[in-house]
């Protein structure tokens, strides 16, 4: 297992986190997702490497954005 953490920025609410969940869940490879509501704080737990670039695109798709 990979574990890789991130920031997401705008997440206000558990409807947030639920839509980051979901979307991240989606990623073949994805096997876990844990989401800190107050900090942005995103762990993703994985089979393979993920590329930031595709949990980028989870994250936008659910209507927020990784931190830099």
């Amino acid at each position: 297992m990979v574990e890789a953490n991130y920031t997401v920025v705008g997440m206000t609410c558990e409807h947030c986190v639920r839509s980051v969940t979901e979307e991240i869940t989606r990623i073949d490879t994805v096997s876990e997702v844990s989401v800190d509501l107050a900090s942005g704080a995103v762990s993703v737990r994985s089979s393979a490497a993920l590329a930031e670039d595709d949990v980028r695109e989870a994250v936008a798709e659910a209507g927020y954005e990784l931190a830099s």
